[in-house]
């Protein structure tokens, strides 16, 4: 069990996905992500959903990540958050995304 002071340490928020790229040098099939998160500004990820989602419809979809853990080096990309996903049965990640339009940078609690 976490109390409530541990879950306020995390900070979620919406963000748009403005760029996305293949990430070659990725152990596993993954993109590389640029997020708008309003005043937090654009925010980098690594995402391993290249079998649900081509590159074209995450183009100005939203999505929800942690956005203050520390950066994280994955191969030559610096991760500067982690987008939030569900696995499916098949161990496919099916992206969070509320389920109206909300401002970039509006906070998950």
């Amino acid at each position: 069990m976490i109390s409530w002071n541990d879950f306020e340490k995390v900070d979620i928020r919406v963000g748009t996905i403005e760029e996305v790229y293949d990430f070659d040098k990725a152990k596993k099939p993954a993109y590389q992500l640029s997020i708008n998160f309003g005043e937090l500004g654009i925010k980098k990820s690594s995402a391993q959903i290249t079998t649900l989602y081509s590159k074209e419809s995450l183009i100005g979809r939203q999505v929800i990540a942690v956005v203050n853990f520390p950066p994280k080096q994955i191969a030559n990309f610096m991760s500067e958050c982690l987008v939030l996903g569900v696995y499916n049965t098949n161990k496919e990640v099916v992206l969070l995304q509320p389920s109206m339009p909300v401002s970039n940078g509006d906070k998950i609690g």
